[in-house]
């Protein structure tokens, strides 16, 4: 499975996971603000920032579509073309971003909605495309995604197997080789009973690309366990404060949280180790303590003849398993053995 690259890092099977702070549209507008986004992520432990660099009549014309969302404990609802319009970013302001993320250490990348979006992208530098999942039947500009040679992440979320099938042959036909599927539930937040990780392994099984996991669910429990059914990138939703207003805030992360999981992704890592059957360093010291060896359960004079009576199996594992015990039955002894000696192998 071929593994990815962003920046310095490669993403894939074997790879560190590669844990991606969402800021998407919680910057409200404000650069200032997203730069302390950006400062707050990396301090957290991100690998990578995200933003949203979208023109908002790419994908809405209808300006009386409202949005109904929590924000600051209270129920919201606005037209989705203001929403949306106060959080647009600048080809200037992608640059300037990228350039700060590239101070702090973390990688930049965004998610289109036009060509124009994928040109100001190669432009400022990013390393990393994304297309969002309600973007995902959007074939030309995955095809485009795939012509601009970045890497380039599909999330599924909301999608059917042909629609996902659909859009990996366009990214494939146009000419595009370094692709990570994210699976997805589009719903914010995510019930816990809808996160339905298992389609991890199946988005894997079915597309035979790395597969990460894209959180809208609340706390870290769930890209935790995303992780250790073999996602190899992570994104979550990230605030400074859950009591920012917007639509997203409120489900975020915010540097506590976000550091949390984090430290727990890294830890899990460490806890899943190799595939490999077999005893770890600590365990081949420990064999000789902990198992069982056939010994004396009394004392053998010599010339005894061997019963199953006369073994008992006891610590240190230093002589004959257990499972040998029938090969010293009926055997003669030919010297005295003390209760509690340990049968060896001759």
């Amino acid at each position: 499975m071929k593994l990815i690259q962003a920046g310095n890092r490669k993403i894939g099977p074997g790879q560190p996971c590669f844990i991606a702070a969402e800021i998407g549209i919680n910057h409200n507008g404000d650069m200032a603000l997203a730069k302390s986004m950006i400062d707050a992520a990396a301090e957290a432990g991100a690998d990578s920032v995200k933003f949203q660099n979208y023109k908002t009549e790419d994908f809405l014309s209808d300006q009386t579509l409202t949005y109904t969302y929590r924000s600051q404990g209270k129920e919201i609802t606005e037209s989705q073309f203001d929403m949306f319009k106060r959080c647009e970013l600048t080809a200037l302001q992608l640059q300037e971003l990228r350039l700060h993320c590239e101070a702090k250490g973390v990688v930049f990348f965004s998610t289109p909605t036009g060509k124009d979006g994928i040109e100001d992208l190669v432009k400022a530098g990013a390393p990393l495309l994304k297309n969002g999942s309600d973007y995902l039947t959007h074939l030309p500009l995955i095809r485009s995604m795939a012509k601009s040679s970045l890497p380039t992440i599909l999330s599924t979320g909301m999608a059917y197997p042909q629609e996902i099938a659909d859009a990996v042959e366009a990214f494939e036909e146009a000419g595009g080789t370094e692709l990570l599927l994210l699976h997805c539930t589009s719903s914010y937040p995510t019930p816990a009973d809808q996160v339905n990780l298992r389609k991890i392994a199946t988005l894997r099984q079915q597309f035979g690309y790395p597969v990460g996991f894209s959180d809208h669910s609340w706390g870290t429990v769930a890209a935790v366990g995303a992780v250790v059914l073999g996602a190899c990138f992570v994104e979550k939703h990230f605030t400074l404060s859950k009591d920012l207003p917007g639509p997203d805030h409120e489900f975020s992360s915010d540097p506590k949280e976000f550091q949390e999981l984090v430290t727990q992704i890294r830890e899990v890592e460490s806890n899943l180790g190799t595939d490999e059957i077999g005893p770890t360093e600590g365990e081949k010291i420990n064999r000789q303590g902990f198992r069982l060896s056939c010994v004396a359960i009394r004392d053998l004079p010599k010339g005894h003849v061997v019963t199953e009576d006369d073994i008992a199996f006891r610590r240190p594992g230093t002589g004959m398993p257990p499972k040998d015990a029938a090969l010293l039955i009926g055997r003669r002894m030919q010297a005295a053995m003390p209760m509690g000696s340990v049968f060896v192998k001759e």
